[in-house]
């Protein structure tokens, strides 16, 4: 498949119009997405639109964005202007936002064509794509087995060639664990890079939008376009945007990588470490200067994470009530029922319809940590242990420049294995909680699969701002060819 790249420079010079890309598109994600399901809706008229739109602005002789022609799909909890945004819920089924996320407006100047919407677990809530209440996505390397989640649909967007990039949201994995799972590359910025304008949250603290792509420099490219301060969001930082295209041609010679015990201890799946230690391997023998660092809090991000961003959803989700937008029951009531209590009963009915259990599930853990009594041993408690993992992550980087770790513990598991279990399925972020608790940017880079060909991604975690050095050893990785049976030892 032609990368983001490679495809803006084909519709820049001419030698491919963007109407040919769009159709071509269309007929991609005709012929795979019958079995894989990584799409909730394709946007065909406004798709072709775009894409008319872009030759034209050529053929007047207009300079093209840096996204010309590349078609990059969105997960539906992004904010589209007229196309449905359900956020894998049915408590949203039907509504059409009347604006544009600030990241769909940038791929909008930037030229980019929109196919559509992607499959997500409801809210974002999940770690393999089923809570979605419009059904599972199926990983195309092997169709039995998870993509991940909660992002799955726009990793296998990627993964499956119907776009070349996607849009996704990590609130503690959401993007680098879909990436790993279906070998693509999958970029968590750092906390604040990214305008979160225009995405239905799920954790605000932790909510962060980032690109998928098949090829570093074309995440790069798609993170250079929708970074940037946003007036729109209050978390959006106001640091300048890095070059991050340069960063992905430069010289890791050099570069002091950690390795971090806690992340190579019980639990991690022998071929996925076979993997990662081959990579890291390769990166010392390239100029890298590998040595152990210590992050002895990672332990608690599980239990810290699962209380601070319950806390957040049970807040962010009361909004949805049946008032407004989006699904409403009318219970039946008796004659009589006073106004209040047949509002309270509406909300009810609504909600109850409307979300699924995981999201149920998360509403109710999130409201006990924040109600009298318990606020202070859980909520304030998980507070002041994040402190403690991001001054880890600060001491770390005293030292080195940079983590390098597996992203998940386990190869892609089948679907329908955990969601039986919730506990196991929350495991499944075990590696990517972290960073996301310390706000910090990294990456999920392919090494190589297991015997049986299961993708396995390496984490690269960078300090904050510093996408360049995770993009930079990223590329490193890639060009050294460990996607193959040569990266194994």
């Amino acid at each position: 498949m032609e990368t983001v790249t490679t495809i803006a420079e084909s519709v820049r010079k001419g030698e491919k119009r963007a109407v040919e890309i769009a159709e071509s598109t269309l007929a991609r994600i005709a012929e795979r997405d019958g079995s894989l399901h990584a799409f909730l809706a394709v946007a065909k008229d406004e798709l072709i639109a775009q894409a008319r739109a872009v030759d034209e602005k050529r053929a007047r002789g207009e300079a093209l964005g840096p996204l010309a022609g590349v078609p990059i799909a969105l997960k539906d909890a992004l904010c589209m202007r007229g196309v449905p945004t359900t956020s894998g819920s049915k408590i949203l089924e039907g509504w059409r936002p009347p604006y544009d996320a600030t990241v769909v407006a940038k791929l909008r100047a930037a030229d980019a064509l929109i196919p559509g919407k992607t499959n997500l677990d409801e809210f974002a809530m999940g770690s393999s794509t089923e809570s979605s209440a419009y059904g599972p996505t199926k990983n195309p390397v092997d169709e039995t087995r998870t993509p991940g989640g909660s992002s799955g649909g726009s990793a296998v967007a990627v993964a499956a060639g119907m776009s070349p990039a996607s849009l996704g949201s990590d609130t503690g994995g959401s993007i680098r664990q879909p990436a790993a799972f279906t070998g693509v590359v999958g970029l968590k910025p750092t906390y604040g890079r990214v305008s979160r304008f225009g995405l239905v949250a799920f954790a605000s603290s932790l909510d962060q939008i980032g690109p998928f792509a098949s090829d570093v420099r074309g995440a790069a490219r798609v993170l250079s376009v929708i970074a940037g301060h946003d007036p729109k969001d209050m978390t959006s930082l106001t640091a300048s945007v890095s070059d991050y295209e340069a960063a992905c041609g430069a010289s890791v010679r050099g570069l002091r990588l950690g390795v971090p015990e806690e992340y190579f201890a019980e639990g991690l799946d022998p071929e996925v470490a076979t993997s990662i230690r081959a990579a890291i391997a390769a990166l010392e023998k390239g100029g890298c200067v590998v040595r152990p660092v210590k992050l002895p809090h990672t332990r608690h991000a599980v239990a810290t994470y699962y209380v601070i961003a319950t806390a957040e959803a049970s807040s962010n989700l009361a909004r949805f009530d049946g008032v407004r937008y989006g699904l409403r029951v009318e219970p039946k009531t008796a004659s009589g029922t006073s106004q209040g209590s047949a509002l309270r009963a509406m909300y009810g009915a609504t909600r109850d319809a409307g979300f699924g259990p995981e999201v149920k599930r998360r509403i109710l853990l999130g409201t006990f940590v924040l109600s009298a009594g318990y606020y202070d041993a859980y909520y304030l408690k998980a507070q002041k242990v994040r402190t403690l993992i991001r001054r880890d992550f600060e001491a770390a980087f005293t030292e080195v420049d940079a983590i390098v770790c597996p992203t998940a513990p386990t190869p892609p598991f089948k679907l329908g294995e955990k969601t039986s279990d919730p506990l196991s399925m929350y495991l499944s972020d075990v590696y990517t909680l972290p960073a996301s608790l310390a706000g910090l940017p990294a990456i999920s880079v392919p090494c190589a699969p297991t015997r049986a060909g299961l993708p396995v991604g390496l984490q690269i975690i960078a300090r904050p701002l510093e996408e360049t050095t995770a993009l930079s050893l990223a590329a490193a990785v890639e060009s050294m060819g460990l996607t193959g049976s040569e990266g194994r030892q």
